[in-house]
């Protein structure tokens, strides 16, 4: 593939190698408490609203600030945000370690969300700035999509490890050494870029926007967790309406947090409704593939998470095969509707596993993270490639939010129908708590005498496998629905060069120094 645009040397993917560590803690925070959990509860003694608090919090408050803090990026430079939230979350990574009350605890991980906000989409918008040349950027970003969807795993698993031989401070210690290493490097290798005309911050969006996405990010996670409350649903109406007061402040604000231009970009649009249609997939499949290895096929908590890092072997494969296949002329359009094809694939072998398939839903996940990480990937490079460099960060926030929103949906949708598909083959003279969930029924089954426990067992792991097979034609359906919209929607489309109105006649370029 032939291109005008400079071509990243060794500084930059010597760069790149430094935001991936950061990146893959961030991800990991996301799951680094499974293991702990048990150890803080027993020392810190929180209530029950805390201990979700600790659980919830981080992501939340992550979800809630993505687009404020990439349009501030964008603003006062994403190098300099990027150091920020790296001292941010270093210290906050400190006070959470050494915690002695469950409110400091919670405070500590608010405040990792607020660095985590900082991180995830400046990481992004810096790869769009250093890699201009269109096929290195689609590998920058294959391996930035890879490092993220790893992360998720990893971080169940390094938090097993680290509380078996350490205490439970042990998971947020390990985040110190990267963040030092990016506040020692950043400011020698990565270059510094800003929006050189990007008017006044506007401040009226910032509550509009955490006001528009909590709400909606908190009622649909409690409705997968909690299933249907009225409570969750006026919490969902509550953030549509305050996210159509939103859109309608940035189509009137003379300096929009995020400029409508963005969604002109040749492709823009298209590439953030499919990716959040990505994300829904991944999601759904997290929330019955934990449960199945655990609750299923009886395996310990840390068990499952050393074995769920198998399908990983073909995420880290994925999105460097897309990426080499693009620069060989290779058309998008046709990557990204493979994708969803072969991410629907692994929703349909998913669907054909019973209360004994450990090796078909493994290979299931990996079948269906390897489609999704293409499509996610592709996607990403085209929307970035379609969104001018000096708002890198605000197009980073937004593919960032619609991966939570996306994410959330997919667990309370195919949740739904998993859980309405158990109760409907749960028998129905069970005791009301194993009518209700699958650890419920396990938990009144141990209770229970002889044969009429290992009954009432045998019949909740074969509800819930049903309903896990029933969910995952459900997302097999739907993502052969993505895969035809892809395949009408991105077609033709060619990323147009957009010019770096950033830096021309500035004295801010992207020289490491910044100056």
């Amino acid at each position: 593939m032939t291109t005008n645009s400079p071509r990243a040397g060794r500084r930059e993917w010597t760069a790149l190698a430094v935001l991936m560590l950061p990146l893959l803690l961030v991800s990991m925070d996301v799951s680094v408490l499974y293991f702990a959990i048990p150890e803080i509860s027993a020392d810190l003694d929180p209530s029950g609203t805390q201990q979700l608090w600790i659980f919830d919090i981080y992501g939340f408050v992550l979800a809630g600030l993505l687009m404020t803090m990439g349009s501030l990026g964008d603003r006062i430079g994403r190098r300099r945000l990027l150091l920020v939230g790296a001292a941010a979350f270093g210290a906050a990574s400190l006070l959470a370690a050494y915690a002695h009350t469950a409110e400091t605890l919670i405070a500590a991980r608010a405040i990792l969300g607020v660095g985590g906000a900082t991180l995830m989409p400046t990481t992004m918008a810096l790869v769009r700035t250093m890699f201009t040349d269109p096929g290195q950027r689609a590998k920058a970003i294959g391996l930035w999509s890879g490092v993220m969807t790893g992360g998720i795993a990893l971080g169940s698993v390094m938090s097993g490890l680290l509380v078996e031989h350490f205490w439970w401070g042990s998971v947020f210690l390990v985040n110190l050494p990267a963040m030092v290493l990016l506040l020692v490097l950043g400011p020698v290798l990565l270059p510094e870029s800003k929006n050189p005309s990007p008017g006044r911050f506007d401040l009226p969006s910032v509550p509009l926007s955490l006001a528009a996405v909590l709400p909606v990010i908190y009622g649909v996670k409690e409705l997968a967790a909690e299933g249907w409350n009225v409570r969750y649903v006026v919490s969902i109406t509550v953030g549509l309406l305050f996210a159509a007061l939103f859109v309608w402040r940035q189509r009137t604000a003379a300096s929009p947090m995020v400029s409508p231009a963005l969604f002109r970009g040749h492709g823009f649009a298209p590439a953030l409704v499919l990716n959040t249609v990505s994300a829904f997939g991944m999601m759904g499949s997290a929330y019955f593939s934990t449960q199945y290895l655990q609750s299923v096929l009886g395996m310990s908590a840390l068990e499952a998470a050393l074995w769920s890092l198998l399908p990983s072997v073909l995420i880290g494969a994925a999105a460097p095969v897309a990426a080499q296949l693009v620069e060989r002329g290779v058309e998008r359009a046709y990557l990204v509707t493979a994708g969803f094809l072969v991410a629907a694939g692994g929703y349909g072998l998913l669907a054909l596993s019973g209360t004994d398939s450990l090796w078909l839903v493994l290979a299931a996940c990996g079948v269906l993270a390897a489609g999704i990480v293409v499509v996610m990937s592709q996607l990403t490079d085209l929307a970035l490639g379609a969104t001018p460099v000096e708002k890198a960060g605000a197009a980073s926030s937004l593919l960032e939010t619609g991966t939570e929103f996306g994410g959330a949906l997919g667990m309370a949708t195919l949740g739904s129908i998993g859980t309405a598909l158990y109760r409907h083959g749960i028998p129905a003279d069970a005791p009301a708590p194993a009518r209700e969930t699958l650890g419920g029924a396990l938990a009144v089954a141990a209770e229970l005498p002889g044969r009429a426990g290992d009954a009432l067992a045998t019949a909740a792991r074969e509800a819930f496998t049903d309903g896990m097979r029933g969910a995952a034609l459900a997302g097999a359906l739907l993502l052969v629905a993505a895969a035809g919209l892809a395949a009408r929607g991105l077609r033709n489309i060619r990323v147009r060069p957009q010019p770096d109105t950033e830096n021309a006649g500035q004295a801010e370029s992207l020289s490491p120094s910044g100056v």
